[in-house]
């Protein structure tokens, strides 16, 4: 299991990171509420602990952003707040649970251990349908009808990862450290030639999908 875990109190955070790791569970800490959709929209984690009182942007809103954007994984709220009217609205954000502190750290496990499996069922959609075209994840391939549309190994790792966040803007450097790894010597000149020559492809399929560029920040992948 891989969890991301924002909390803002440092002597807090490392007792859980520390104690989360040594049951085998890996474990991404920050401590800016900032930070939280960036991470979760831009890494695979399978359960996000938020603290709900965050500086920056509170855990609660950045739930509630995270889940408007389409995120769907698990998210265990943490918070000192224990009223019915609280836990209502941690949940009306968008959390799958809630936990108030102080916690025992077994409980935080065996919650842990119930969103893991909640997660683990949710099976990954491989085919789908987008436009009028159909993208299959388990073979890389991306047809129209039953034309396959020819797209290189990497023009398939660009069009997924755009896929995956569909209707969001991915940045040039995330783009540059989930499809070349952060020690390429790749520029961001080569992203924008393999985008140019994605999107051509997909324009002269007419699959009802456009890559659009945002100026000075990345590619969005969005219905025409």
């Amino acid at each position: 299991m891989r969890v991301l875990l924002a909390e803002d109190d440092k002597k807090l955070g490392r007792l859980v990171k520390l104690m989360l790791e040594q049951n085998d569970i890996s474990t991404e800490w920050i401590t800016e509420g900032d930070q939280i959709f960036d991470y979760a929209m831009y890494e695979e984690y399978d359960v996000l602990i938020l603290d709900w009182m965050m500086p920056g942007e509170t855990g609660i809103a950045a739930c509630k952003r995270l889940r408007n954007a389409g995120y769907q994984r698990a998210v265990l709220m943490l918070t000192a707040r224990d009223s019915v009217e609280d836990r209502v609205a941690g949940l009306d954000a968008g959390a799958d649970d809630y936990l108030v502190k102080p916690f025992d750290f077994s409980e935080l496990m065996a919650r842990l251990r119930a969103l893991g499996r909640r997660s683990s069922q949710k099976i990954q959609q491989e085919i789908m349908e987008l436009g009028k075209l159909t993208v299959d994840r388990t073979s890389k391939l991306l047809k129209k009808g039953g034309q396959v549309i020819q797209l290189s190994p990497r023009e398939f790792q660009l069009f997924d990862l755009l896929l995956q966040n569909k209707g969001n803007v991915v940045p040039r450097d995330i783009i540059l450290d989930r499809v070349w790894g952060m020690e390429t010597d790749v520029s961001t000149n080569n992203i924008d030639s393999y985008m140019k020559l994605l999107r051509k492809k997909l324009e002269q399929a007419d699959g009802g999908i456009a890559i659009n560029t945002v100026r000075g920040v990345g590619y969005k992948l969005e219905s025409e």
